[in-house]
């Protein structure tokens, strides 16, 4: 009898789960917007790197004196305007790899998931990352990304490819914590291109529920730059889980998502 009461209410939360999808659809699908629902999955790189650290870390004993409290950039430092997030802080090596053809350069694996082995040019990284990561596309400039099961512990991240103006968009939201027992989200938006590519184009985050609104415009990272590396920085949208409480339905999270090209942006401008 444990055993059938277990197995039925599994049925009844997949049923109900399912229901809340086909609600969130319908409901986006009458403002003539495209719906991906997006599950999470375990971020097995994070986690490796995490324990790799942890059994690297020497002894607390062996740890020199402190000399002086550690410097946070992000604490310090000017913030750059959301438009133009440290586009003069790229590594140096990107600039490097950008002055050849993107075609002759190869590349490790672009995946933030795992730990791949795999190599390629960076024309073929959007097949890999639908063929072997099992990564969905979504075609449109404006979208809403569907994230289900926020509840679920830290870490986990939620991935989609956005295909507009020719190009490809890899939309990352990861829940991760930063300080032990304080769980955040960060979402990012990285072209799949190069840095120069990147800079043509501009792309709005927006959480819009009961009456609340929170919006993220800027430019997109290249792919090349790392995305762990925009996270660690917080160059991206970040909001604690009791924020992201106020903007979630039954678990679910609702990201629109809006991409615009530098035309597009000067045209309008031109018109106001």
């Amino acid at each position: 009898m444990l055993f059938f009461t277990q197995c039925f209410g599994a049925v009844l939360d997949l049923i109900h789960l399912r229901f809340q999808h086909n609600k969130a659809k319908r409901v986006f699908s009458a403002a003539g917007q495209l719906v991906c629902v997006v599950n999470p999955t375990h971020n097995l790189k994070y986690v490796s790197s995490r324990h790799a650290v942890a059994q690297s870390a020497p002894e607390p004993s062996s740890y020199p004196p402190p000399h002086a409290p550690p410097h946070h950039c992000h604490h310090h430092c000017p913030r750059q305007p959301r438009h133009r997030l440290c586009h003069h802080a790229r590594p140096h090596h990107l600039h490097h790899q950008e002055a050849g053809p993107p075609a002759a350069r190869v590349m490790p694996c672009l995946c933030p998931l795992f730990s791949c082995q795999w190599e390629g040019h960076l024309e073929v990284v959007v097949p890999h990352l639908r063929q072997m990561h099992r990564v969905d596309i979504l075609h449109g400039a404006d979208i809403v990304f569907l994230a289900t099961d926020m509840h679920l512990p830290a870490p986990a991240d939620w991935l989609i490819i956005h295909s507009c103006f020719g190009h490809h968009f890899l939309l990352v939201l990861r829940k991760q914590e930063r300080h032990a027992g304080h769980p955040q989200f960060f979402a990012t938006m990285m072209l799949i291109g190069t840095p120069t590519q990147a800079d043509s184009f501009t792309y709005r985050l927006e959480l819009n529920r009961n009456h609340r609104c929170l919006r993220w415009e800027a430019t997109p990272r290249s792919i090349l730059e790392c995305v762990d590396s925009v996270i660690t920085n917080g160059d991206c949208l970040v909001i604690g889980t009791s924020l992201a409480q106020h903007f979630s339905d039954n678990g679910s999270l609702a990201i629109g998502i809006a991409i615009s090209a530098a035309t597009e942006i000067c045209s309008s401008e031109a018109e106001m």
